[in-house]
């Protein structure tokens, strides 16, 4: 049985989904305490239960703890089953979390799966749709796995509602060494813009275009008229000769777009002062993919503490061996699978 104090490290709920992944994959049933100790509001708040309750589907589990304030939780797997599903988080909750905790385990199952998750797709705290689909998706693909997602509606924090679609292909990873980011070939500014004045946006793309010198063809205004509720996302898309990466900021009440764009500009400038081709948050999803692929090497801007908390959890669970080397181009990731 896997054992784990979820106050540990970073203390938040990417221990939780990470242990339930590892679960479905391996069988091994979880007993997790102190969920969430390291946040404000402790234990299982919708997102997490949602995840957990996904997991517990998808794995024919036997569950006790799954419920809302929940710090303690029991997951007993039987076998992954794979089809249609439909998983909602019922607030801004991210969605997005959601398809990581069960990504992994479908991609080893028996058939191909159809998800459609409803939640949060464009709030903090998480990865936005854009991210996944631009930047997660195909560096999953790097590593062989089958995975097409499509947004049908946005959803931003704190109304929610969004929808989108994962198709998953059941897939063998294999290892990948990925260490440089190459040429910067094209920086695009993005704002999606829910029930906010045009002209909002408009400022932003200005503000963005002249600190980066972005030609006017490459500032997108994307209105999102079905969106349930108000909502603004600022979005640097950097695509270079490697890959994609996406820099995001969210609109804050009483903030002008104009701060938000220098914050966002400022952390792409410090992505791009390096040759790593793998920011901060990818690199945290990739570490369990690295380890189902038997291994693999990346170079990453920087290596959060949420990173390394994913990386003890892996390594405790799974046995995998996960090395974090300090170079002037970044922090070479080097992951090995536990061998037998």
């Amino acid at each position: 049985m896997f054992t784990l104090d979820g106050g540990e490290g970073e203390g938040g709920g990417q221990i939780l989904r990470t242990a339930l992944a590892c679960s479905l994959l391996t069988g091994e049933p979880l007993h997790i305490r102190r969920i969430r100790a390291g946040r404000a509001k402790p234990g299982l708040l919708r997102q997490h239960l949602t995840a957990t309750l996904a997991a517990a589907e998808v794995g024919e589990a036997q569950v006790e703890g799954a419920h809302l304030g929940s710090t303690e939780l029991r997951f007993t797997p039987r076998t992954i089953r794979g089809g249609e599903r439909r998983f909602a988080v019922g607030t801004a909750g991210s969605a997005g979390l959601v398809l990581q905790t069960v990504l992994p385990a479908l991609l080893k199952a028996p058939e191909a799966s159809v998800l459609t998750l409803e939640g949060g797709t464009h709030n903090p705290s998480a990865p936005p749709f854009d991210a996944l689909n631009d930047v997660f998706v195909p560096a999953l693909a790097r590593l062989g796995a089958q995975v097409t997602l499509g947004l049908t509606r946005h959803g931003f924090f704190p109304a929610g509602g969004g929808r989108f679609t994962a198709k998953i292909t059941p897939s063998d990873l294999h290892p990948t060494r990925w260490l440089k980011r190459g040429a910067l070939l094209r920086t695009e500014a993005i704002v999606l813009s829910a029930k906010v004045p045009p002209e909002v946006g408009e400022r932003a793309l200005e503000c963005a275009g002249r600190l980066l010198d972005i030609p006017a063809e490459d500032r997108l205004l994307i209105p999102c008229p079905t969106s349930p509720g108000p909502g603004l996302a600022l979005m640097l898309r950097l695509t270079s000769e490697s890959g994609v990466e996406v820099f995001t900021v969210f609109g804050e009440k009483g903030v002008r777009v104009e701060q938000l764009i220098h914050r966002l500009v400022g952390q792409a400038r410090v992505f791009l002062s390096l040759d790593a081709p793998v920011g901060e948050h990818l690199a945290d999803q990739l570490l369990l993919p690295l380890v189902m692929a038997g291994g693999g090497e990346i170079r990453v801007a920087a290596v959060s503490s949420h990173t390394r908390t994913n990386a003890e959890v892996l390594t405790r669970l799974l046995g995998a061996s996960i090395r974090f080397v300090d170079e002037p181009e970044g922090a070479r990731v080097v992951v090995e699978a536990k061998r037998g």
